[in-house]
């Protein structure tokens, strides 16, 4: 069964009806064929119109949608011979990132991602998509490997932020962050990210500074949460809806800004509706953005610094 986000409720109701009536067909036989359709067109009408006008918030919901796909579902629907890689060599292996080899169509590839799990036992096993400092030291090893065999890095971010706990913050939190975006721009690779559904703080940063950066239609991308933002601003998390508007935080607000390179389309309602047709949007991306980034080596690295060295001039001038 589809899970409703607050704002879907009069859409809720039109397609429980419709189901309720094909329901009554199945067990009683009565032919209802013609009022559920008429209802089926009624729901597309609704669903259209209310994805065509989301609020910030509202899109915030939507790419916390617990049916939305996650980094695995991409890895499993996108990638052939993927071998997981595990570990930083150091503390531990943080769950909260998967990281492996893979080869996405002819191309082999190097790929990192958060992942949020998708039931309460994987959710908790893989700390809701918020790395820890092991995490982000894993990413680190394998970005220097896959620069040193000559693999591009696809990165797929979906995190509300990095871990702010205690034992993340004694083993160097903030360090292996700022390291795993050191690295970012130190490949000498091609690296391309797209934001899968929430990219949350430097815990996003850390995986997406990268020379194409994509997001999908309905994801975020922020410096801080709505809810945080307003705790801090207005000491109430409840004016997360004005803290969305005014974070600027959807794809389109950043590609507007120059933040991100490219959106991806998503099938009508979101992501979780047509999850197969979301993947391949984004194995289409993710061709297209390899296909554009041509450089190597110093040259590469070079045309990576100057990219966010403007993006930084352009909001001082702003």
């Amino acid at each position: 069964m589809t899970t409703y986000l607050d704002f879907e409720k009069p859409l809720s109701e039109i397609e429980g009806k419709a189901e309720e009536l094909r329901a009554l067909a199945r067990e009683q036989g009565t032919d209802v064929g013609k009022e559920a359709a008429q209802l089926d067109v009624k729901a597309k009408a609704q669903l259209k119109q209310l994805y065509e006008n989301l609020t910030p918030w509202q899109k915030a919901q939507v790419a916390r949608h617990a049916e939305r796909p996650h980094a695995t579902d991409y890895v499993e629907g996108l990638f052939d011979e993927w071998t997981p890689l595990a570990g930083d060599r150091n503390f531990a292996d943080d769950h909260a990132v998967l990281g492996g080899l893979a080869r996405l169509g002819d191309r082999a590839v190097m790929v990192i991602g958060h992942e949020k799990g998708h039931d309460t036992r994987t959710r908790i096993e893989r700390n809701f998509g918020m790395a820890r400092p092991e995490g982000y030291r894993k990413a680190i090893r394998l970005m220097r490997m896959a620069d040193r065999f000559g693999l591009p890095v696809v990165t797929l971010i979906d995190t509300p932020g990095a871990y702010p706990g205690k034992g993340a913050e004694e083993r160097g939190q903030s360090e292996a962050i700022a390291r795993s975006t050191q690295t970012c721009l130190s490949l000498g690779v091609p690296l391309v990210s797209v934001v899968i559904g929430e990219g949350g703080s430097g815990g996003a940063v850390a995986f997406a500074t990268a020379d194409r950066v994509a997001m999908l239609e309905h994801s975020i991308y922020s410096v801080i949460s709505p809810e945080g933002c307003a705790s801090i601003l207005w000491k109430d998390a409840e004016k997360m809806r004005e803290a969305a508007e005014a974070l600027r935080l959807t794809a389109q607000d950043l590609r507007k800004l120059g933040v991100i390179d490219r959106i991806v389309p998503e099938p009508l309602g979101g992501a979780h509706r047509a999850r197969r047709d979301a993947i391949d949007a984004v194995g289409a991306a993710l061709k297209a953005m390899l296909d554009e980034v041509d450089q190597r080596g110093d040259a590469l690295r070079a045309q990576r610094r100057a990219k966010f060295l403007e993006m930084g001039s352009k909001g001082l001038a702003a």
